[in-house]
């Protein structure tokens, strides 16, 4: 099978140097274009990134002498690619017409960005919760006037550590949440030698984080109407976030009321049951197992259970029922993986198998 050209923009940054390595001898994709700001531009990637290589995972070969393009240079980036990822440090009005400018130029967009996650007919999907939101792109492609443009965004990193174990509980009716997270500083785009003032430290607040944490999960768990996603109503959601010294990993405790109580067992079976397309389907990052339960007291850990099936997988553990509310829980996921460039290479290659992008 002949491979999908793609270009990853932003992908001198922690999230784009994500992407580069999943696509790296991927089965559907072939990364061809590399894009960033108009200082990387005309570089070889290696020298645009220079010391700024934040992954474990080396740069690579097939990247490293890809001459970088300007983001900006949509045309040539046409040229090169038939749809692109893409992860920008910009404002988000910024964002948004940067995105729309290269649906409208005909090339599908999946971001990692937030920018357009609010925007009524652009799907934000988890590929194993809500696929069905892919069907608003049809509308979206009227609004843009476009055959094959469109942009699908992934939501925010830290609301994966819990939302998948949420919504295997749907049928229960939940009604009201308390999540605290626990973010690793890669959500930032850091690493501890540029960031030493969160070693040995805590930061109880994170810019913007509570709102998307608190509002997000009710327009994934949306449907369809008229064109655009209606948020789901009913359930309320409050949550801290805190920034701890953690390399990666997002942790999550929660606490739950339902209007039908289950039993602790009809939890632990939804969890297990619980799968989605890309299961189905046999997607190249789909975990085999999504949700994982661990019976032990101090599981899940960020630094043992972070990387479980890729990265992509998500975590759970003691499970108890709580004295003010119905149950509590703690979740975890790769913040980076499963929460960023991962999770938009799953909905890209659910949009490959869909159709989306013929």
């Amino acid at each position: 099978m002949e491979k999908r050209k793609v270009g990853v923009i932003g992908a001198t940054g922690m999230v784009g140097q994500r992407f580069l390595t999943l696509l790296d001898d991927h089965p559907y994709f072939e990364v061809t274009a590399l894009a960033a700001s108009a200082r990387s531009a005309g570089k070889p990637y290696r020298e645009a990134v220079g010391s700024r290589w934040k992954l474990k995972t080396p740069m690579p070969a097939y990247a490293a002498d890809m001459i970088v393009h300007d983001a900006a240079n949509i045309e040539e980036m046409k040229a090169l690619c038939d749809m692109v990822f893409c992860a920008v440090d910009m404002k988000k009005e910024d964002i948004r017409a940067l995105e729309n400018a290269y649906a409208q130029a005909e090339i599908p967009v999946v971001s990692n960005n937030s920018a357009h996650r609010w925007t009524p007919d652009v799907p934000m999907v988890i590929p194993e919760i809500n696929d069905s939101h892919l069907a608003v792109i049809e509308a979206q492609r009227k609004r843009l006037g476009t055959k094959r443009g469109f942009v699908a965004v992934k939501p925010n990193c830290s609301i994966q550590s819990y939302v998948p174990a949420l919504t295997a509980l749907l049928e229960f009716e939940p009604y009201e949440v308390v999540a605290t997270t626990y973010q690793a500083i890669s959500g930032a785009g850091k690493t501890f030698n540029e960031w030493p003032e969160m070693i040995d430290n805590v930061i109880p607040f994170i810019g913007g984080e509570e709102e998307k944490s608190e509002q997000e999960p009710l327009r994934v768990w949306g449907e369809v109407k008229n064109g655009e996603i209606v948020k789901k109503e009913g359930i309320t959601i409050t949550t801290q976030c805190i920034r701890v010294p953690v390399t990666d990993g997002h942790t999550a405790a929660v606490f739950v009321k339902f209007r039908k109580k289950p039993t602790k067992e009809q939890i632990l079976a939804a969890w297990k049951s619980f799968k989605g397309k890309p299961q189905d389907l046999g997607l190249p990052h789909a975990p085999a197992q999504f949700i994982t339960y661990f019976e032990e007291d101090n599981r899940p850990q960020a630094a043992l259970d972070r990387d479980i099936y890729g990265g992509m997988g998500v975590t759970v553990g003691r499970l108890r029922e709580d004295s003010v509310y119905d149950y509590k829980f703690v979740g975890l996921s790769h913040n980076t993986l499963r929460g960023a460039a991962g999770g938009a290479v799953l909905i890209a290659e659910l949009l490959h198998k869909e159709g989306y992008f013929d």
